[in-house]
C-alpha cells in the first residue's frame, strides 16, 4: 500500500487540519509514517507539506525542507498546501522547476492553494480506488489540479474533523477560520480570508462524539475565535463565543473545554460569565502583541494597554489563579526603546506564566511592509530574549504558587521509572510528571486528579516539566464518573 507522511508548520489550526488529513489516509488503509526531523524525512511515497506564512522564517523553512525532499526522495510525490501556498504559489511552483530541465521535479511537486486544502480529505479515497501500489504516483497531480480548478472545496473549511488524534491525548475542534481584523503586520488574514464560523449544532455533535470516545478535554481553536458568530436562520440572533460555550456545556456532560488564543477586546461580560464554569479550563492565552499604545495603534489593534490590564483582572476574578500567557511581537517599525520598555513593564505587571515572543517579520502585502522606522534584527532578537526570560521566571513563579494544591490533569504519555511515572498536562496548563507509587499509570488520555508536590530538580530527565505531582486514586475515580471533586 502507498505510504504518506505529513510535515506541518504553524498554528494549532494547521496541526488539526493535518491530523484530519492523516486520519483520512488511515481510513483508506494507507500507511501514515511519522516525520522525525532528527532522523530525516521518512521514505514515504507521498509527502504532504502544510505550510505557514506568519513569518518569513516559516516560509524559508518550508522552502528548505521541500528542496531537500525533492533532492533526497526522487521517487516521491510532494504536495504543498497551507497559508504560504495560498499567498505565494508562484514561489513554491518554482521549486519544482529547480529540479532540472527534464521536468521530473516539476511533475512531482504539486501545489494546492490553502482555500482548497480539504481536497486532501478526498485524495485517499481516489488513490485507493484508482491506483495499485506499483502505479506511478505522478498521475494524481492531474486529479488535484482538475479538482482545484473547479474550486469545489473552497468553502469546506470545517470538514477537518479527525476521527482520532494520534499525536495528542487532548482533542481539538475547529470552530472558526479567517479574521475580519486588518492588523497592519498580518498576512494570515490574506491567506485565510474573512472570518467564518462553524455551525454550533455541528460543533456540539463533534464534542458529543469525542466525549463518547472517552476524550476528557477538547481545545476550541480557530484563527480568531473571539469573532465566532453562528447566524443560522433557525436562531434568534447570533451566537457569540460566550453563548456558544453555554450551548456546548448544556449539550455535553463531562468533557472539559480549553480555549485557544483570545483577543483582548473579546473579553466581554457575556464571555466572562460562562468562563466561571468548572468545565472551562483555567488557562487563557492573549494575543497582546505590544504594551505600547502608540505601537498598538500602528499595528491596527483594537485595544489599549489599559484594556489589556482590565481584561486580565477580570479573568483572574472568574478563575482561581488561572494560567495566563501572551504573544508579543518585538521590533515592529517605530518600536523605540521606550516603546519596548512599555511592553516589558506591562508584561511584568501582568505576571504572565508564559510569553511567546518573536521578532517582527515584514510581510509583503501588508500595510506595515512599507512603514518607516525599521528596528535592527539584532535589537529585535535581544528584546525577544528579555521577554522570554521574563516568561520563564513567570512560569516558575506560577508553578511554585501551586505547590501542595490539587489539580485535574490529562495523561499524555507513560514512561517507566522506579516507581512508575507518567507525563500529564494539568487543567491550568502545567506540564507535570506524576508519580504512581502503588499501581501502574492509567491509560494514555485518562483524566486524573493529582497533588502538585514540588518543582523538579535539575536532573535532565525532569527538565521539561513544570512540577512533580502525586496521583490521587480516590479523587481520580470521582473524575472518571463525572463527579465534582
Amino acid at each position: 500500500m502507498v505510504s504518506v507522511s505529513l510535515y506541518t508548520l504553524g498554528c494549532k489550526v494547521n496541526q488539526l487540519e493535518s491530523e484530519a488529513i492523516a486520519h483520512a489516509f488511515r481510513v483508506q488503509g494507507f500507511s501514515v509514517l511519522p516525520w522525525d526531523g532528527a532522523a530525516g524525512e521518512p521514505g514515504a511515497d507521498i509527502l504532504v507539506f502544510n505550510t505557514c506564512t506568519v513569518t518569513s522564517k516559516a516560509e524559508q523553512k518550508a522552502r528548505r525542507v521541500i528542496r531537500k525532499a525533492l533532492r533526497d526522495h526522487p521517487q516521491a510525490v510532494l504536495m504543498v498546501t497551507g497559508c504560504y501556498a495560498q499567498v505565494a504559489r508562484e514561489a513554491l511552483d518554482a521549486l519544482g522547476r529547480e529540479g532540472g530541465s527534464d521536468g521530473l521535479a516539476a511533475n512531482r511537486l504539486v501545489v494546492v492553494s490553502g482555500d482548497t486544502k480539504s481536497l486532501f480529505l478526498d485524495l485517499p479515497e481516489f488513490l485507493a480506488k484508482t491506483m495499485p501500489e506499483e502505479a506511478a504516483l505522478v498521475s494524481l497531480s492531474q486529479w488535484l489540479r482538475e479538482k482545484e480548478a473547479s474550486k469545489a472545496a473552497a468553502t469546506e473549511r470545517f470538514r477537518f474533523i479527525p476521527g482520532d488524534f494520534s499525536r495528542h491525548a487532548r482533542a481539538s475542534v475547529k470552530i472558526q477560520d479567517g479574521c475580519d481584523n486588518h492588523c497592519s503586520y498580518c498576512r494570515v488574514r490574506l491567506a485565510r480570508g474573512k472570518s467564518v464560523s462553524r455551525e454550533a449544532d455541528h460543533i456540539r455533535a463533534t464534542l458529543q462524539a469525542l466525549e463518547a470516545k472517552g476524550y476528557g478535554e477538547a481545545v476550541l481553536t480557530g484563527v480568531n475565535i473571539t469573532q465566532y458568530r453562528d447566524t443560522g436562520v433557525h436562531r434568534e440572533g447570533a451566537l457569540h463565543l460566550g453563548a456558544l460555550l453555554r450551548y456546548l456545556l448544556a449539550g455535553t456532560e463531562r468533557i472539559r473545554l480549553r480555549l485557544s488564543s483570545l483577543e483582548p477586546e473579546g473579553i466581554t461580560e457575556d464571555l466572562l460569565a460562562v468562563l466561571r464554569s468548572p468545565r472551562i479550563r483555567p488557562h487563557f492565552h492573549l494575543s497582546l502583541q505590544s504594551g505600547s499604545p502608540r505601537i498598538l495603534e500602528r499595528m491596527g489593534r483594537r485595544y489599549t494597554p489599559e484594556d489589556v490590564e482590565k481584561g486580565i483582572r477580570r479573568l483572574r476574578a472568574v478563575k482561581d489563579d488561572p494560567f495566563l500567557g501572551c504573544d508579543i511581537i518585538t521590533g515592529f517599525p517605530g518600536e523605540t526603546e521606550e516603546a519596548f520598555e512599555e511592553t516589558y513593564a506591562l508584561c511584568e505587571r501582568s505576571g504572565f506564566a508564559w510569553i511567546h515572543a518573536f521578532p517582527y517579520s515584514p510581510r509583503p502585502g501588508t500595510a506595515a511592509y512599507t512603514y518607516p522606522g525599521a528596528v535592527s534584527e539584532r535589537n529585535a532578537v535581544l528584546r525577544v530574549a528579555q521577554l522570554e526570560g521574563l516568561g520563564r521566571a513567570g512560569r516558575k513563579a506560577y508553578s511554585r504558587r501551586w505547590q501542595g494544591r490539587e489539580v485535574e490533569a490529562i495523561l499524555e504519555a507513560s514512561k517507566q521509572f522506579n516507581p512508575p511515572f507518567a507525563a500529564a498536562v494539568s487543567d491550568n496548563y502545567l506540564k507535570l510528571l506524576v508519580s504512581f507509587p502503588d499501581e501502574a499509570p492509567p491509560s494514555w488520555g485518562s483524566t486524573i486528579r493529582c497533588r502538585i508536590c514540588k518543582l523538579p530538580d535539575r536532573e535532565k530527565e525532569f527538565s521539561r516539566f513544570d512540577a512533580l505531582g502525586e496521583y490521587l486514586k480516590d479523587a481520580s475515580r470521582n473524575v472518571e464518573k463525572g463527579m465534582h471533586v
